[in-house]
């Protein structure tokens, strides 16, 4: 059954910029009522204007998601507007740099934003969803969910965490129908993210194509308020990472470090950085990071299916082989 969004009360965090919001302003376009949070309250409110522009009531509270605290006060001030429907647990950063060079500090703050911010934003949704007998809880996950993200471990940690959080509060819920626990896996979006987050390699980073419009995860995670269900991918290379991984986990990753490792090498280079992981940045940035190139899309589907291909390689290559020949 679809679900309605007009006058539908939506928490987003992470709303100030890139995938948090695009989906702000789709869910405006909904007629959908907004409470959105970020660390950055003049961010949020540029945000604010646009979806008051397209018709919306919105309400800012600023919110840093690592603080539990800061999370239920979000959740009281959003029912203001009498309900919840709808939380969007979005907020997330990055580390990218060789494990032992990364600040243990930098290691500690991508898990508490990616993992403990999201268990904080559904400590207090939950509680509200199961009072009023309904409410859908959307967990911002990625690819890297199910594929691990080498010169990230954190990072990776943090999501393959996240799913699993993710799929225990579904099966505590199953009793309830009208609560749903639903899970997005975007491959890479065009967002400030990756200029926002930490740098530890001392090279200028980029994304690796094909990269996609942000608004594209944004109608996705309206689609979920609308049609909830357990997890959607966006992206084709999400799906045939999650493939290649499902088959030959290892042979995947060593993959992805060595190409990672290469392009690492060759990339001019650039300052560290803590970039936004223990304070917003400078420059919110907007939805748009730059990086969407069409003529790269075909070169990012040959090696997709390059990397499911040795994936199946590595796979009928392990199996061994019985002769069933009569001696």
């Amino acid at each position: 059954m679809r679900k309605a969004l007009k006058d539908a009360v939506v928490v987003i965090t992470g709303a100030s910029s890139g995938v948090g919001q695009a989906t702000a302003e789709e869910f405006a376009r909904q007629g959908s009522r907004l409470v959105l949070a970020a660390r950055d309250a003049v961010a949020l409110q540029k945000v604010a204007r646009t979806c008051r522009d397209l018709g919306a009531a919105v309400l800012v509270v600023p919110t840093d998601v690592t603080d539990a605290d800061a999370v239920r006060d979000l959740a009281g001030k959003a029912l203001s507007f009498g309900k919840i429907d709808v939380w969007f647990s979005n907020v997330g950063v990055g580390a990218v740099g060789r494990f032992q060079e990364t600040p243990i500090e930098a290691h500690e703050q991508v898990i508490r934003t990616n993992l403990i911010g999201h268990v904080n934003d559904a400590h207090a949704a939950i509680p509200v969803f199961l009072k009023q007998g309904h409410g859908t809880f959307i967990n911002m996950i990625s690819l890297g969910g199910f594929a691990s993200t080498p010169f990230a471990a954190a990072y990776s940690a943090s999501k393959f965490g996240l799913r699993g959080f993710s799929e225990a509060l579904r099966a505590e819920l199953a009793d309830e129908p009208d609560i749903h626990i639903c899970d997005v896996y975007p491959t890479f979006m065009d967002t400030p993210g990756v200029a926002h987050g930490a740098n530890y390699t001392g090279r200028r980073l980029s994304v690796p194509p094909p990269v996609y419009d942000a608004r594209r995860a944004a109608r996705a995670v309206v689609r979920l308020a609308q049609y909830p269900r357990s997890a959607v991918t966006v992206g084709v290379v999400a799906d045939l990472a999650r493939l290649a991984h499902f088959l030959a986990p290892n042979t995947t990753s060593r993959l992805l470090a060595r190409l990672t490792s290469s392009y690492l090498r060759r990339a001019p280079r650039a300052e560290r950085s803590n970039g936004n992981l223990f304070r917003a940045p400078a420059n919110p940035g907007g939805i748009e990071g730059g990086w969407r190139s069409e003529r790269r899309v075909p070169i990012a589907a040959v090696a997709a299916a390059a990397v499911v291909g040795l994936a199946l390689a590595a796979v009928i290559g392990g199996v061994p082989r019985t002769s069933y020949r009569r001696h």
